[in-house]
C-alpha cells in the first residue's frame, strides 16, 4: 500500500495505529496537537487486559517492551464498604492477565518505536472538510494544511473529524470524578496506604465512590466519583484547593477516616473531571478515505476498557489496511464493522452504574464471582 495514512492525535489508538502500519511498511504521518510528548501527564495506570490491549501490542511487535514497564504486584485488589470494612482483599498472583503500567510509559514505548519524524508535534486542528473522492484537508491553528486520501481521527472525545462522519457529540453522563495524588503515601499516609493496598482499592456506594491506585514511586491516585448535575461543580470553586477539598470531603463525611484521607490528604490541588459519552452503539456509514478510532468513535463512561480498545482498534484497522493494500473501503469496511460490534459489546458488559443500588461493596463482589474474576 502506497497511499500515506494521515493519523490525528498522538494518543494510544493512534500510536498503535502508526506502529502497525509502520511495521508492514505503510507510510504514516501523525499530527498532534501537543507540543511535545512532555507537554502534559499522561493519567495514571492502566490495566492492559490479554483479550484486547496486548493483542494490539503483539500485533505492534512490543510485547517484550510492554513487559519491561509492567508494575508487578498492582493487580491486586481491595473492595472496602464506606466505612472501612475490608469485603474483598484480593492478592496478585500473577495470573490475572490484566497487569498494569503507567499510561505515559506505554505511550513512549510506542513513540519510541516509530522513525523519527512520524509525529508531527504542535499541530492543534482547527478545521477538517471533505474535497471529494476520498479527499479530505485539515487546516491547522497555525495555518497550515494537509490534504490526505486516507484520515483518520484518533483525537478523542471532541474530535475534530468526527463531524466528517457523524453529528453525534457527547453527553455528560451525570457523574465526574475528582482526581487527587498522595506522594510517598507509605511513610506520609499510612493510613491510606494500607486502605488501597498494594494495587487498587475500590470504595462504592450509590451516588459516591472512591477508586484509587497505588503507582510508581508509591503514589497512591485516586478517583472521586460523585452523581451530580454539572452545574452543583460549577458552584465549587476548583481554583481554591482548599475550599473545593473540604467541599468534595463533605460529602463523604460519614466515611471512614483513611478513606477521606484521599480527598482532605491529597499533596495536589483537586482536579475535577467530568465525564461524557457518545450515544451507544453509535456508527456511521462509509464515508470514503477517513475512520475513527477510540474515543472518537466510542467514547463511554469509564469502564477499564477505554485504552485497551483504542489500542485493539488501531492494530486491527492498520492489519486491515495492509491485507488490502489495494482497496482501502474494503479495509475501511472491514475495520468499522468489527469496531462497531465490539465497542457495542463492551459497553454493555459494565460495572453497576454509580447510581445504581448494586453500587456497593456486596454488589460488586457478586458480579465479579458471576463473571469469574
Amino acid at each position: 500500500m502506497h497511499t500515506p495514512v494521515t493519523i490525528i492525535g498522538a494518543g494510544l489508538g493512534g500510536l498503535t495505529l502508526a506502529r502497525v502500519l509502520h511495521v508492514h511498511g505503510i507510510p504514516v504521518t501523525v499530527y498532534e496537537a501537543e507540543s511535545s510528548p512532555s507537554e502534559r501527564a499522561q493519567g495514571g495506570l492502566l490495566d492492559i487486559h490479554d483479550y484486547n490491549g496486548q493483542l494490539a501490542l503483539q500485533a505492534a511487535g512490543l510485547m517484550d517492551e510492554f513487559h519491561a514497564i509492567i508494575l508487578e504486584g498492582r493487580q491486586a485488589l481491595r473492595i472496602l464498604d464506606p466505612d472501612g470494612t475490608v469485603m474483598l482483599d484480593q492478592a496478585d498472583d500473577g495470573t490475572g492477565g490484566r497487569p498494569e503500567v503507567q499510561r505515559g510509559d506505554l505511550r513512549q514505548v510506542l513513540l519510541d518505536a516509530l522513525p523519527a519524524g512520524t509525529v508531527r508535534w504542535g499541530h492543534k486542528v482547527s478545521r477538517t472538510r471533505a474535497l471529494g473522492e476520498g479527499r479530505h484537508e485539515v487546516t491547522f491553528a497555525d495555518g497550515g494544511a494537509v490534504v490526505t486520501s486516507l484520515l483518520v481521527g484518533a483525537d478523542g472525545a471532541w474530535s475534530r473529524v468526527r463531524p466528517l462522519l457523524s453529528t453525534a457529540t457527547p453527553e455528560y453522563i451525570g457523574k465526574s470524578v475528582v482526581e487527587t495524588y498522595l506522594f510517598d503515601a507509605g511513610i506520609r499516609h499510612p493510613a491510606a496506604a494500607k486502605a488501597v493496598g498494594g494495587g487498587m482499592l475500590i470504595a462504592p456506594s450509590p451516588g459516591r465512590e472512591i477508586f484509587a491506585h497505588r503507582e510508581k514511586d508509591d503514589t497512591l491516585h485516586a478517583y472521586v466519583g460523585l452523581s451530580e448535575p454539572q452545574d452543583w461543580f460549577a458552584a465549587i470553586d476548583f481554583a481554591d484547593a482548599a475550599t473545593a477539598t473540604a467541599r468534595i470531603a463533605q460529602e463523604f463525611d460519614r466515611w471512614a477516616p483513611e478513606l477521606t484521607a484521599l480527598i482532605t490528604d491529597s499533596d495536589v490541588a483537586p482536579v475535577l473531571r467530568p465525564l461524557y459519552a457518545l450515544p451507544i452503539g453509535h456508527r456511521w456509514d462509509r464515508v470514503p478515505g477517513v475512520t475513527l478510532l477510540g474515543d472518537a468513535a466510542h467514547l463511554a463512561a469509564p469502564n477499564g476498557e477505554g485504552a485497551n480498545l483504542a489500542m485493539l482498534d488501531g492494530a486491527e484497522l492498520g492489519e486491515a489496511l495492509a491485507a488490502h493494500p489495494d482497496d482501502i473501503e474494503t479495509a475501511l469496511t472491514e475495520y468499522e464493522q468489527a469496531m462497531f460490534l465490539r465497542s457495542a459489546e463492551t459497553v454493555t458488559d459494565q460495572m453497576p452504574g454509580i447510581d445504581s443500588p448494586d453500587n456497593t461493596a456486596h454488589g460488586l463482589i457478586n458480579m465479579f464471582t458471576e463473571k469469574g474474576q
